[in-house]
């Protein structure tokens, strides 16, 4: 590729008065490093980068793709915060398919080099700089991150293709469809979008294009020469749902269900025969009947008056929650009737490494997954994406400055989207937590395999497994006398006065656990604490870190009053640690200050009173 041509619709950055301009360098593997001087040698060799003196920076770093491979990208986070937001709108997906009523022939294109066939604003490309350990470069084009992307390019694919917009083409950023209703007609409306591409350098990437079928995948919509249908992959996860086996089956699905019953005509009738299943002391009988009301449910919910369209000018919410085994989200905007109106459901299995993932990095997954499964809804939103999640630490997510590798790529992708994450207590959110405990998707994990012998691990069997001491702190919580007063108000919450609310906002009940701010509290029961710190410091596999690093391993996900001083206390009174590290001071220095001990001062307690003697040192 070589540099594109300068353009009326090249991309400017105006910056905002207040907020950091620059970001600290990344570190790099000897293999990254490697293969970013090999990047910047073909950037530089296509133009698309110069080296630059810019006053201010951002980091680079490398993203996973697919294949195994890397992807070299800049974090431009700190620019985007205080770049003005350009509100061109993205065109909405119904609008676009709307424009297809009557077309029976299609062909997709989609562009190469995406967002890099738009150089940046002269005057402007200086904001882009990014440093590397081999200096530092400013971007001559338009590159992924950079938060206004989306509005410039759609702008720029809008003008150049106005003539033909809503005639014979509908745009997408670089997703290109252009519909005909004969074979005559389209051949010709090609030969138009082609010479149009053509006579302004732009390409496309043949293994992506599509030409003259009559069912075409655009926007995770079926185009047909008939109509539209929705992508079986978009509301799978409500159509997949198992028949129940048994009586909490059933009540799960229902408690997803009665959530939708003002959207299903005649909801009460064709739910009718699994609501009497579940009353007490019905026996338990999966008849025809009951079937029958479970299939029509799921179509029901699945069909047109539940699924709305999405309307880019409202706000869009997304629910997510996962359990141990799966993931569930649903995406929501608000309609005329005040209410929140489901536009798609997703429920996903963990599979893979995902499996060991800590809830933390769980609960991040599945808001992650949502933002990628609805990517064309979600990006370049108007109005803040509103994400409710039960976890409460991850309302403090996006503020954080360090990240491990998986979660500095998921910061990355999430760069480009406007939202903010709310934490809303489990309790209050039934739906998405549905979809994450399918009983389809319980006991997933695979038995425990035995990778070295057992031997190996003959002191580590000694140590007190974690899953064991959190069933010693559920059963300990009602003996610890100070925790009295906050499970008393967690018994009652709705009749607690105001100040008590404020006092204990931060914890809730889940699992039979205490939490203060996502964190399990240890009550102070026996040696609970102790054997927690044991776990966490003087157990083989901990390895006795030091002090910050215990500290960040155990308040990662619990907590206790004096949780710190107490911490500290432990590791330096570890008598390994004390026998191990190297001593901080040099205690057999020699005193060089001059003139010191000249003079050496007596005293002594008698009976006359306290008398002092001083003579000359030796």
């Amino acid at each position: 590729m070589t540099l594109p041509p300068h353009r009326h619709y090249n991309i400017g950055i105006e910056l905002t008065e207040e907020g950091p301009l620059n970001s600290p360098l990344y570190s790099m593997t000897d293999a990254e490093s490697a293969t970013l001087k090999d990047w910047l040698r073909d950037e530089l060799k296509a133009g698309k980068i110069r080296p630059s003196k810019s006053s201010i920076s951002s980091p680079v770093m490398f993203v996973p793709k697919k294949d195994g491979s890397c992807r070299l990208v800049v974090d431009y986070c700190c620019l985007n915060n205080r770049t003005k937001k350009n509100v061109y709108p993205l065109p909405c997906p119904d609008n676009l398919m709307a424009q297809l009523r009557g077309a029976k022939i299609f062909t997709k294109l989609d562009l190469q080099w995406g967002y890099n066939n738009v150089q940046v604003k002269e005057g402007d490309k200086w904001k882009t700089a990014f440093h590397t350990k081999y200096g530092l470069y400013k971007s001559l084009v338009m590159t992924f991150g950079l938060t206004n992307a989306l509005a410039a390019f759609q702008h720029f694919m809008n003008k150049l293709f106005k003539d033909l917009l809503d005639v014979c083409v509908i745009i997408y950023l670089n997703d290109i469809l252009i519909y005909s209703k004969d074979d005559a007609s389209h051949t010709q409306h090609v030969h138009e979008v082609l010479r149009c591409l053509i006579e302004n350098q732009l390409f496309c990437k043949a293994s992506k294009c599509t030409f003259h079928v009559t069912s075409v995948e655009y926007l995770g919509i079926i185009v047909l020469d008939k109509g539209f249908s929705l992508d079986k992959l978009k509301i799978q996860a409500v159509q997949e749902w198992p028949t129940p086996s048994k009586v909490k089956e059933v009540q799960s699905f229902l408690g997803f269900a009665n959530f939708l019953c003002c959207f299903v005509a005649n909801f009460s009738h064709i739910a009718r025969p699994l609501h009497n299943l579940v009353k007490k002391d019905v026996p338990w009988k999966w008849d025809t009947k009951e079937q029958e009301s479970f299939q029509g449910l799921k179509d029901a919910i699945t069909n047109a008056p539940v699924l709305c369209h999405a309307d880019p000018s409202k706000p869009y919410f997304l629910e997510t929650n996962a359990s141990g085994a799966a993931l569930g989200s649903i995406l929501s905007q608000q309609q005329e009737d005040s209410r929140l109106h489901p536009l798609g459901f997703l429920s996903e299995s963990f599979k893979g490494a995902k499996q060991n993932y800590n809830t933390h990095d769980k609960e991040l997954l599945a808001i992650i997954r949502s933002f990628k499964y609805w990517r064309i809804f979600l990006e370049g939103t108007i109005h803040p994406i509103t994400v409710f999640t039960d976890h409460r630490n991850l309302e403090y997510w996006k503020e954080s400055c360090t990240f491990n590798c998986c979660c500095a790529r998921w910061h990355l992708l999430l760069a480009g989207y406007n939202f903010q994450i709310v934490y809303q207590p489990g309790k209050q959110s039934g739906k998405p937590d549905a979809l994450s405990q399918r009983p389809d998707h319980a006991n997933v994990p695979p038995a425990n395999q035995t990778m070295l012998p057992n031997p190996v691990f003959a002191n580590i069997a000694l140590v007190l497994p974690e899953q064991e001491l959190q069933q010693r702190i559920e059963s300990s919580l009602d003996q610890d006398e100070s925790l009295e007063e906050i499970l008393q108000f967690l018994q009652n919450e709705s009749k607690a006065p105001l100040s008590i609310k404020r006092a204990f906002k931060d914890y809730q009940m889940e699992a039979g656990l205490l939490f203060y701010q996502g964190r399990i509290v240890v009550p102070d029961v026996g040696t609970l604490r102790m054997d927690l710190l044991q776990i966490f410091h003087n157990s083989p596999l901990a390895g006795h870190p030091g002090r910050q690093q215990t500290l960040e391993l155990v308040s990662c996900n619990y907590y206790w009053p004096g949780i710190c001083a107490e911490m500290y206390w432990h590791v330096d009174s570890c008598e390994t640690c004390q026998r191990i590290r190297k001593p901080v001071l040099d205690v057999c220095k020699d005193v060089e200050e001059e003139g010191a001990c000249g003079r050496v001062y007596l005293s002594r307690m008698g009976d006359g009173g306290l008398c002092k003697y001083n003579a000359e040192a030796a």
